[in-house]
């Protein structure tokens, strides 16, 4: 089936790509929106159906937008790379660090231990242990190491109790491993690659607009993060735990994989110091204001504050994992190249290929004519627009990419904000929580897939539990917006912000 679709994309959007050149004149007078548009449809498509690899269709602006006369090469290059890309590649060689020493799985386990083994706790034990490793490495790489852990305790279960007195806890506990790991990377920047694709097209296309850095993003996904998950949990508890029965899982199964990792290296040690240290630069980075008391950022102290972003904070870092030496005969540094290049390259060129198409709309005039057509939305109230957004997006995420699909939209986002003399930040930080929202479908997310891998979890359940998630979490992202967004992100509901003005 997926075969037949990506024949079907890679004869339809060429198709309609052509169709848009031939057929439409979108502004008289300047061909290159439309052509602009033809890539944007053909990107689209091959996207959505995966006609060839996720990161080889991004690279088509690099060929197509020189060739038909939307940019200079040299420039479309230049957006492909940025402090967003390195604050990803940063962010990540130290989340290889902690998998090339096995801090992350040490962490894992503490938590799980710290908070119990009833039923329910097991599940919160495991959401909060994915959650919390989800905000700063791969939730995919996350979701892989907790489900064998997570399959050990219900053998183990069934042995004693039995698999008909569990009834469906197993459900409950992977689904929770797999929500986990999609709600904990909302809470930071690096935590999920919407969040990044994000900030690298507000940055593009309003060049002027306020910064938002690890700190700002945080003040206001942690919040959400936290209600999100304690809302998925008392749900997972809810349907899936067996009232009236005590269950208990056996403590030392949880002890005996504790114990086998020994006592914790010098190795490890100094990655979760360099981890503490990365996260403390990135958060006090900028001056923190706490009613009229504001805490100086430690940039201050430099020569010039305003040249450094948390993406110099992560090559630091990062940089500093290569030079520190090891005491491990198999490695003499606590990073090396051969696991440095086990690093996402695809999703790197990914959101260059999302940046260079957000450059594109700009320097065409694309976003300006999209705009212009979306006057129509203008007559809906604003919490309205924003909850259409957030189900736009939490829907055509369970069946596309969603950090291909966020590249797409925003850009679109953008415009209709502007249109409409809405702050962009208003949807589009919306739009960006929702695109890791998916909760339904296997394809939707990997940890969707690896947990319905385990053959515990059967698809109706999946839908079931996704499905009232889904419709939550447009409910939660659009109230925390009003609620905590407009004052983490300095959001006037009554005016249209200067920086967004064409």
């Amino acid at each position: 089936m997926l075969e037949l679709k990506q024949k079907i994309g890679l004869i339809l959007g060429p198709f309609l790509a052509v169709i848009i050149l031939i057929v439409f004149d979108l502004q008289p007078g300047q061909p290159v929106v439309t052509r602009t548009a033809a890539v944007a449809v053909l990107m689209a498509v091959w996207w959505i159906t995966e006609a060839i690899p996720i990161p080889a269709t991004a690279l088509i602006p690099m060929a197509l937008f020189p060739l038909l006369g939307v940019m200079k090469g040299k420039a479309v290059a230049g957006l492909y790379y940025n402090h967003i890309i390195f604050l990803f590649i940063g962010g990540f060689i130290m989340a290889l660090a902690m998998q090339k020493w096995n801090l992350h799985r040490r962490i894992a386990l503490k938590i799980i231990l710290l908070l119990g083994t009833s039923p329910r706790r097991i599940i919160l034990g495991f959401m909060a242990a994915t959650a919390f490793l989800s905000m700063w490495i791969s939730n995919t790489a996350t979701t892989m190491m907790m489900v064998p852990i997570a399959m050990a305790i219900v053998g183990k279960m069934k042995e004693t109790y039995g698999g008909e007195s569990m009834g469906r806890f197993p459900v409950g506990l992977f689904l929770g491993i797999a929500y986990g790991a999609s709600i904990g990377g909302t809470a930071t920047l690096i935590g999920t690659p919407p969040n990044m694709a994000f900030t690298g097209i507000f940055e593009d296309v309003f060049k002027s607009g306020p910064e938002i850095s690890f700190t700002t993003w945080m003040m206001f996904g942690l919040p959400f993060a936290v209600v999100f998950f304690v809302i998925a949990w008392l749900l997972l508890t809810w349907m899936f735990v067996p009232h009236g029965r005590r269950l208990t899982a056996d403590r030392s199964v949880f002890l005996d994989e504790y114990r086998r990792l020994g006592r914790m290296s010098y190795e490890e040690t100094v990655v979760l110091v360099m981890f503490a240290l990365m996260s403390l630069l990135w958060l006090l980075r900028q001056d923190i204001a706490i009613g009229s008391f504001t805490i100086p950022g430690w940039s201050n102290v430099m020569p010039v504050p305003d040249f450094i972003d948390d993406g110099v904070v992560a090559m630091m870092m990062a940089l500093l994992l290569f030079i520190i030496p090891s005491k491990s005969k198999s490695s003499p540094r606590l990073m090396d190249w051969a696991t440095a290049v086990k690093l996402h390259w695809g999703i790197v060129i990914l959101f260059g290929g999302g940046f260079a198409l957000a450059g594109g709309f700009e320097q065409s005039g694309l976003s300006v004519w999209m705009g212009e057509q979306l006057h129509v939305f203008r007559a809906l109230p604003t919490l309205l627009i924003v909850m259409i957004v957030c189900l736009m997006l939490t829907f055509l995420t369970e069946l596309t990419s969603n950090t291909a699909t966020t590249q797409l939209v925003l850009p679109v986002l953008g415009s209709l904000a502007v249109a409409i003399e809405v702050n962009p930040l208003l949807l589009m930080i919306p739009a960006t929580l929702s695109a890791s929202c998916a909760f339904m479908l296997p394809v939707a997310t990997p940890p969707n897939a690896i947990v319905f891998g385990s053959g515990e979890v059967r698809m109706r359940d999946m839908i079931r539990t996704g499905l009232i998630l889904n419709f939550t979490g447009v409910v939660v992202i659009t109230l925390l917006m009003y609620l905590i967004g407009i004052h983490v992100f300095d959001i006037d509901l009554s005016a249209f912000p200067s920086w967004a003005v064409r």
